[in-house]
Parts: C-alpha cells; structure tokens; sequence
C-alpha cells in the first residue's frame, strides 16, 4: 500500500485539499481512519518537492489545494504498470488495480496481463523447485511451495475473473 500512489490516483480526477485527500484515501484503501493526517502532508510536501503535485492555492475556505502535475500523471501511469511481486502480498496488487479503475485507466487490461504474466513465471520456478524438493525427499519446502503454488494459484483465478468482467 503506498500513500504516495494513493494520492495521485486522487489528484488524478480533481483537486484536493488534505483532509479530503485523508478521507477518500480511507475509502479507496478501505481502512477507515488508519492513515495518519501527518502522513498525508509529508507526504504531499515531498510530491510537491518531486513536482508530482503543485498547489494553485486556496479555495474559498482558506484550505491548500492540491493538484496532479503532469509528470505526476505520468509517474502515476508508470506504476500501474509495474508488476507486484508475489513476496508483498495480493493486497499491493489489489490496491493497485482499486487506483487504476478510480482513475478509468486506459490500460487496465495490459496491467493485469503483466501481472498474470509474472505470476505464472513464479509458478513455473516454483514448481520445478518442488519437483526437486519432492526428489530429495524434503517434505517440509515440498509443502511450503505447495501453499505458495495454491496461493498464486487462486489469484490467477481471481485476475481471470476480473478479466473476464471487463470484457
């Protein structure tokens, strides 16, 4: 989960000021209340410093608003597309896809066909190592790559799923 990631998925759709960007970031990594308000401005003191994010200034109750910059847009586009690896958890990758259908991303399906693809990479690895394990009689890393296999296993599954909705 990356509060940075978050906040220029927010800022891709409208300005913001930070304690709307506290709440929707809430909603969209549905834990309400877990993100700490500090976080966000240091956050967004460190995007502005980046120049992912600009403030144009107040609105008209004197809040600091923000806004996606273009090299914002694109830094945000450029994670989307980046792989989770499978040692994080689903979750990053969830997040990820949640950020990408807030925002109507256009490559939503090339997102999620790079994911498979380097899942199935990994179960191709892991289940060579298993093989070998299973070969040399080590039940216990046989069993520990089963699991790792189910689990990989079942997201496939869940991607398919969501592919198959979107067309």
């Amino acid at each position: 989960m990356s509060v940075k990631y978050g906040i220029l998925t927010l800022l891709f759709q409208e300005k913001h000021h930070g304690y709307e960007l506290k709440i929707e970031l809430d909603t969209l990594l549905g834990i309400k209340g877990k993100i700490n308000p500090g976080q966000i401005y240091t956050t967004l003191d460190r995007l502005i410093r980046d120049e992912l994010v600009t403030s144009p200034g107040m609105d008209n109750q004197e809040r600091k608003m923000f806004e996606l910059t273009s090299k914002g847009k694109v830094e945000l586009e450029k994670w989307l597309l980046e792989p989770v690896p499978y040692h994080t958890t689903k979750e990053d990758f969830f997040f990820k896809w949640s950020c990408a259908r807030r925002i109507h991303f256009e490559q939503e399906k090339k997102m999620i066909e790079q994911q498979k693809a380097m899942i199935i990479k990994e179960v191709m690895e892991l289940t060579k190592l298993k093989t070998e394990w299973l070969i040399q009689g080590d039940e216990n890393r046989y069993f520990l790559i089963t699991g790792t296999l189910l689990h990989l296993e079942a997201d496939l599954n869940w991607m398919n799923l969501v592919e198959n909705r979107m067309q």
